[in-house]
């Protein structure tokens, strides 16, 4: 099946329960239902961001494929990076059922899922598996909803993957899990980096994912930490638990986090603002919201280096990920870019 055709399928797609779906594209995915896309890339869309060259900016979120079962098919659809998690030190089976909502007339998604997952022996064992990866793999990493120690689990959970993943995200910014967010704070955050710099001296490329919710000062406390303790980067931003007035979904009330074009505008802010504060001593990754090349320029232009997608993406399907491309390269030139790094935070 032919990217073209999976995303001509979409709207049936639409018809079964959002979670079962989710199931079956990703089972479709790893059983190599799906072709992959092998059209180049324009050259203008070649980067590199902390140390690791990209063959295009554009990344899938972690959230998709938690499990890592479908990596290589989902870069094979042209990725320049997938990140699969949130995985947690065991397996966990989430938040009561339904904890997934298509708000389909805003183009968006509540979820409260809570970080399902099969545990990181399973998830270890499945990105270890992976030869010749066609993109970037990022690990997304996290702590169990009961019997977690932050400062004992993040240490282990980065131990258990850096052999094996490109960068690694500390999510400690997910709405789903009670007191997650809370390590946000400037002295968790810190105690937790401290300690997996102790127990990890050698690791990949390092990011933390934050909430759009984050004050001004949480924020600031947020990146002069990740730059203290010699972090590689933000991903800005999570899903927000913000309910805009613009919302006309019935499921605007679910409890959970919202993602798709709601949150473009806070996040993109939240980005320039996290871009001014850096002051270039991080690698910022946006997300959040983004449907097309021109939000993912935007987000270039509002300080990222790199960009992923996750709600635009779970409706569109895989011909989503050529008309981003298409359209951010087109950006670009028009503005008389030459490459991505050109772009990067000139309207912060």
């Amino acid at each position: 099946m032919t990217p073209f055709l999976a995303s001509a399928l979409m709207p049936l797609v639409r018809g079964f329960d959002p979670e079962f779906a989710h199931r079956m594209a990703l089972r479709a995915l790893s059983c190599g239902l799906v072709c992959g896309d092998n059209t180049p890339d324009d050259p203008v869309l070649a980067t590199r961001a902390f140390g690791i060259d990209f063959r295009n900016p554009l990344g899938l979120a972690a959230g998709f494929d938690k499990d890592a079962v479908a990596v290589t098919p989902l870069m094979r659809l042209g990725f320049g990076l997938v990140e699969a998690g949130t995985v947690t030190p065991r397996p966990q089976a989430g938040n009561p059922k339904p904890r997934l909502f298509r708000l389909v007339e805003d183009n968006a998604v509540i979820n409260r899922m809570g970080m399902n997952n099969q545990g990181i022996d399973a998830y270890v064992a499945r990105i270890a598996a992976l030869k010749n990866r066609p993109a970037v793999l990022g690990a997304n990493v996290g702590i169990n909803k009961e019997g977690a120690d932050p400062e004992r689990d993040y240490p282990a959970l980065v131990k258990a993957v850096a052999p094996h993943a490109d960068y690694i995200v500390m999510n400690v910014s997910s709405p789903n899990t009670p007191g997650l967010r809370d390590l946000q704070g400037e002295a968790k955050l810190a105690a937790i980096l401290s300690a997996i710099a102790a127990e990890n001296p050698m690791r990949p490329p390092l990011l933390v994912k934050v909430a759009p919710d984050l004050s001004e000062d949480g924020l600031a406390a947020v990146v002069e930490t990740a730059i203290a303790h010699k972090v590689d980067g933000l991903i800005v931003s999570n899903t927000t638990i913000a309910r805009p007035d613009t919302l006309r979904s019935a499921h605007r009330a679910e409890t959970g986090g919202l993602s798709g074009p709601p949150l473009f505008g806070p996040s993109t802010e939240m980005l320039k603002r996290a871009y001014r504060l850096a002051a270039g001593r991080l690698t910022l990754i946006g997300c959040g919201g983004i449907s097309s090349g021109r939000d993912a320029y935007l987000k270039i232009r509002a300080g990222a280096a790199l960009v992923q997608v996750y709600a635009a993406f779970a409706y569109r399907g895989p011909v989503l990920v050529r008309e981003i491309k298409t359209g951010l390269a087109a950006c670009l030139k028009a503005d008389g870019f030459t490459c991505v790094a050109d772009a990067i935070g000139v309207d912060a």
